[in-house]
C-alpha cells in the first residue's frame, strides 16, 4: 500500500514528535465518519467528541498533510470577501449571522492551544499593509465594518506607525489586528489530532476514501476497509478529488508557495519584525511573510491556478522577499515549497448537506486557517440539530466555474492577470 510523506518543508521538518496511526484495514462502525485530517475535519471531530459523538477520521495522507500543514501560517480574521460584499450578495440578515461568524475562527484556535496544551508557537498581532493611498482608504473602511460586527482590537496605522512593526520601506500605512496571529501550522494540526485521540476519536492515515455509498447509513470505501456511520462529514477541500462529483464542478485547486530562510538570529530577526507579527499586503495576489520560533522568515505568495507544482518556487518568490527586505539578499532559503488550497468563483466557503446525512465545507480560498475551525464548530451544530448557522454559510449562492472544468484554469489565471496588473498601477 502507498505511503504518503508529507512535503519537504520547514513544518514537516521542525514538527512536534507524534504516535504511528495505522491505516484503516477492517470494517468499522462509527456515528460520524470524518474525511480528511485537515483544520475542517480536527475541527468537527473535536466539536462532535465533545458532544458526545462516536466519531472516525480518514485522511488520505498524514494528519494536516494538505493546505492546514502548508500554509502561512496566520490567523486572519473574516472571509476571503468580506462582509460589506456578502451584504450587498444576500442582505442584512445572513450577513449579520455570517458578520457575528468573522472573528470566531481565531478565538477557537486560542481556546484549543489553551484546553489542550498544543506546542505551536502562538503568536499575537497580525497586520494588513498598504502599499498605496486606495489601498490604506480600504483599510479605514475595513475598521469601520469590523467594528460594526463587535470587532474592535484594531489600530490604524500610519506610515511612521508601520515602520515601528515592519522594516519595509514599500509601505504608507496599515491596520494592525491585535486578534490576529500567527502559529506553527501543522504543529497546530497535529495538536488537535492529539486531542482528538484524547476524547476516544479515531484517525487512520494512509487511507483515502475511494468511494462514498450513499442511503440511510452511508459507508466511505478505503482500499482495506470501510466506515458505516449515521453522518459523513467532507472534509477534503483541495485534496478531495472527484469524490463527490457535485462538489468538485463547482471549485478550482489552487497552488500557493512558500519560501522559509535560515535562521536569522534574534537580532537581526526583530529588526525586520520587532513585535513579531504577521504581515501580509493589500495586493489582490498577496504576498504575506512572518518569523518562526527559531527566527526564521517564511514568506510566501503568488498563485498557480489549477494546482501545478512550479519548477523553481525560490524564483518565484525570493524577488518578492527582496522587494520587500532588500536586506536579505545574502541570506540562504533552507526550504521552498508549495501547498494546493480550494478556490470558489465567489471566493467564498461552500457549506452544505448531500441528502439527509452528508455533510460537507471546502472552498476557503486562501483564507482557511481561521474559516476552517469555525466550520468544524458549525458543522458539529448542524449535526445536533441547530442549523441556523450552518444555513447562514449553506443559503449563500455558488456558481460552477465558465467553461467547466476544462477552462476554469485559463479563464481564473485571465482574471488575476487583470487584477495583478490593477494593484501594478495602483488602481
Amino acid at each position: 500500500m502507498a505511503n504518503t510523506p508529507y512535503p519537504e518543508s520547514y513544518y514537516a521538518a521542525s514538527a512536534n514528535p507524534v504516535p504511528a496511526r495505522p491505516a484503516l484495514q477492517d470494517d468499522v462502525e462509527t456515528d460520524v465518519c470524518v474525511i480528511g485530517a485537515g483544520y475542517t475535519g480536527l475541527s468537527s471531530a473535536l466539536f462532535l467528541l465533545e458532544n458526545g459523538f462516536k466519531v472516525t477520521v480518514l485522511e488520505a495522507a498524514k494528519v494536516g498533510f494538505g493546505a492546514s500543514g502548508r500554509n502561512g501560517g496566520q490567523i486572519v480574521n473574516s472571509y476571503s470577501r468580506d462582509i460589506d460584499v456578502i451584504e450587498r450578495s444576500v442582505g442584512p440578515q445572513q450577513a449579520q449571522l455570517l458578520g457575528n461568524m468573522a472573528f470566531e475562527g481565531g478565538r477557537i484556535i486560542r481556546e484549543r492551544v489553551a484546553k489542550y496544551q498544543i506546542q505551536c508557537d502562538l503568536k499575537d498581532g497580525g497586520v494588513f499593509a498598504a502599499l498605496t493611498a486606495k489601498q490604506m482608504g480600504h483599510l479605514e473602511s475595513q475598521k469601520r465594518l469590523w467594528e460594526r460586527f463587535g470587532h474592535t482590537q484594531l489600530e490604524l496605522l500610519d506610515q511612521r506607525r508601520i515602520r515601528e512593526v515592519v522594516a519595509c520601506e514599500e509601505y504608507v500605512g496599515g491596520m494592525l489586528d491585535m486578534s490576529g496571529g500567527h502559529i506553527h501550522p501543522l504543529n497546530l494540526a497535529l495538536g488537535e489530532a492529539a486531542a482528538v485521540e484524547s476524547l476516544g476519536g479515531v484517525i487512520y492515515e494512509q487511507s483515502p476514501a475511494v468511494r462514498i455509498e450513499r442511503g440511510a447509513s452511508p459507508v466511505v470505501h478505503t482500499p482495506q476497509g470501510k466506515v458505516r456511520a449515521k453522518f459523513i462529514i467532507v472534509a477534503g477541500n483541495a485534496y478531495l478529488g472527484n469524490l463527490v462529483p457535485e462538489l468538485a464542478a463547482k471549485s478550482m485547486p489552487c497552488g500557493t508557495q512558500v519560501i522559509a530562510t535560515e535562521p536569522l538570529g534574534d537580532e537581526f530577526a526583530h529588526s525586520l519584525l520587532p513585535q513579531d507579527y504577521c504581515v501580509e499586503d493589500c495586493n489582490y495576489l498577496l504576498d504575506y511573510y512572518r518569523l518562526t520560533g527559531d527566527k526564521r522568515l517564511i514568506f510566501g505568495g503568488g498563485v498557480v491556478y489549477g494546482a501545478r507544482d512550479p519548477a523553481n518556487i525560490e524564483a518565484i518568490i525570493r524577488p518578492k522577499m527582496l522587494k520587500a527586505f532588500p536586506q536579505l539578499k545574502d541570506v540562504k532559503i533552507d526550504y521552498a515549497w508549495t501547498g494546493n488550497f480550494l478556490l470558489t468563483l465567489s471566493r467564498l466557503p461552500q457549506v452544505g448537506r448531500l441528502g439527509d446525512n452528508i455533510y460537507y465545507s471546502q472552498g476557503c480560498s486562501g483564507h482557511g486557517v481561521t474559516y476552517t475551525h469555525l466550520a468544524g464548530k458549525v458543522l458539529a451544530e448542524a449535526l445536533r440539530g441547530q442549523a441556523e448557522r450552518f444555513d447562514a454559510f449553506a443559503d449563500l449562492p455558488h456558481y460552477p466555474f465558465p467553461g467547466g472544468q476544462l477552462l476554469r484554469t485559463p479563464f481564473a489565471a485571465m482574471g488575476a492577470w487583470y487584477y495583478g496588473l490593477r494593484d501594478k498601477l495602483g488602481f
